[in-house]
């Protein structure tokens, strides 16, 4: 694994297109004041001595030199060694709806957002357990595996959209049986593993409960989060407003008493959202409750330092630098 230890001094790098501004404006200004003398032509002949092939030359042997000393100060690192680390935890499948239901604006803004800034909260608290995340409409999608990475947890839970599935509708079956799969290990492995499905319950294809029966077998507890209102919201795409084939606005609206068996079957909890709080916090303080068993994480222990390379390419530019600064005094003289 590579990474930089000290990666703010890459900052320095940006310092290289001013040098290269100022070279141009002292370039500019040289020729102005040769002007004053005569015709730059004749006096470039006259000087003969000077050349601006190695006034060029040193200007980028300086400024070669500077950036690899940015990259020797951040100090460019190999991993070495790999270390597994055990830490007791759960393993938590978060599958998240993002059918057209979910952009009904009974939740502002839409309930998909909601269920967004609640998800990036719930990866703030955690600490010891590992995440993966599932996106679903008519078919499901593994959004990202089981891990310990909160922040790319984060990045991945900000980019959720309908457009990241290509069949619409909602399919809770497909979703659940996708989750069972995307735990690491051997399913039948006893360990403590559980699902969030966050969805507005609107199962379009049937076979949730006979999943859930599977999970329950495997040892695995769904909770469910219901997100929206009893009585729904019409769902706007593009400003206008989604109709059936009657012309007729559609409507959608929470279904609770299939989230709720769902849960029940697993032993697990159903928490019906409010415009207050999707429900995530009640739902892991329920989790934290839980047995937790072993983890395993494999972590690079040692580095083995890289910038001995880049250091002595930089002296070379500089001692080469130094030898032409002869040469770059006759050509600013």
């Amino acid at each position: 694994m590579f990474r930089f230890a000290n990666p703010h001094f890459l900052w320095l790098l940006a310092v290289v297109p001013l040098f290269v501004a100022l070279f141009f404006i002292a370039l500019y200004g040289r020729k102005r004041r040769l002007a004053r003398f005569g015709n730059p032509a004749t006096l470039e002949e006259l000087m003969s001595g000077v050349s601006m092939g190695s006034v060029v030359l040193k200007f980028v042997l300086f400024c070669g030199a500077w950036m690899l000393l940015a990259f020797v100060a951040a100090r460019p690192q190999l991993g070495s060694r790999l270390r597994e680390q055990k830490t007791q935890g759960v393993e938590m499948m978060l599958a998240v709806d993002v059918s057209n239901s979910m952009l009904a604006e009974d939740f502002e803004p839409n309930r998909l957002e909601r269920t967004k800034y609640a998800v990036n909260k719930l990866f703030d608290g955690l600490q010891q357990d590992r995440v993966g995340l599932i996106v679903f409409a008519g078919e499901p999608k593994v959004q990202l595996p089981i891990t310990s990475d909160y922040r790319m947890a984060k990045a991945f839970a900000r980019r959720i959209d309908p457009s990241l599935v290509s069949v619409q509708g909602t399919d809770i079956g497909k979703a659940l049986e996708q989750a069972l799969l995307a735990f690491s290990g051997d399913a039948d492995e006893p360990r403590s593993r559980v699902v969030i499905l966050i969805t507005d319950g609107e199962d379009h294809e049937g076979g949730a409960l006979e999943v859930a029966e599977r999970a329950k077998e495997l040892g695995v507890r769904i909770y469910t989060v219901g997100i929206g209102t009893p009585e729904g919201a019409p769902i706007q795409i593009g400003g206008e407003f989604i109709k059936d084939e009657k012309g007729d606005m559609v409507v959608s609206k929470l279904d609770e008493a299939t989230l709720s068996r769902i849960a029940e079957v697993t032993g697990g909890a159903y928490v019906r959202s409010s415009k207050h709080s999707i429900g995530l916090d009640e739902i892991v303080k329920s989790i934290n409750e839980m047995e937790q068993t072993e983890l395993s994480t494999v972590q690079f222990e040692e580095y083995d330092e890289q910038y001995q390379y880049l250091l002595l390419a930089a002296i070379i530019l500089l001692m080469l630098d130094v030898l032409l600064i002869n040469v770059f005094i006759k050509g600013y003289a």
